[in-house]
């Protein structure tokens, strides 16, 4: 005895295609057919992972210690290499406060003094502090002389664009070592 079921699948073109399955046919498909709509359940009901684990699992993939664009000024915004803007900013940087330095009392006060290391953050809201940084040991120097001297001589810089990490602006800060008089030349 033979079964033949006829099924119009689909009408294209005017074409009728019709598929004919035999008893045979279906005894040897059921079970791989069972097996697919058993398996293929586990695909439906899939665990969305908890919000939480969502933001621990972003906050372990960002590197806190990078940013993604660098502070910069007018004169190295077309720099398109990261590193290359990078230090386009610390030159400019180390010679506008150089250039604010040279012209007060520092190196009379202090003539052995030739190189001062400045802590310069800059903030999202693009203001700039600074900040002498003197060595644990040191005391021949008048800290807070010299932390006085830097507050009134560097201001009025140009503007600077903060620090972009995301999309955000960010606090940065670096140290930047500042040459306060060239060596004598022979």
């Amino acid at each position: 005895m033979k079964i033949i079921w006829n099924t119009r699948l689909l009408k294209k073109n005017n074409r009728i295609f019709v598929l004919s399955f035999n008893s045979k046919t279906l005894r040897q498909f059921f079970p791989i057919f069972i097996c697919i709509v058993f398996n293929s359940c586990q695909y439906f009901e899939k665990q969305v992972p908890s919000e939480k684990e969502l933001l621990q699992k972003e906050l372990k993939s960002i590197n806190w210690k990078e940013v993604d664009e660098y502070p910069s000024v007018s004169n190295c915004e077309k720099i398109a290499d990261k590193k290359l803007r990078q230090q386009c900013f610390f030159e400019v940087m180390s010679n506008l406060i150089e250039e604010k330095l040279n012209v007060d009392t520092l190196s009379i006060l202090y003539p052995e003094l030739d190189t001062i290391e400045v802590k310069v953050t800059v903030f999202p809201n693009a203001t700039i502090k600074f900040e002498p940084q003197f060595p644990k040991d040191s005391v021949a120097y008048d800290t807070i002389k010299i932390d006085s001297i830097l507050h009134a001589r560097l201001v009025d810089f140009p503007k600077i664009n903060p620090a972009i990490k995301r999309g955000i602006p960010v606090k940065t800060q670096f140290i930047l070592p500042v040459i306060l008089k060239a060596k004598d030349e022979k």
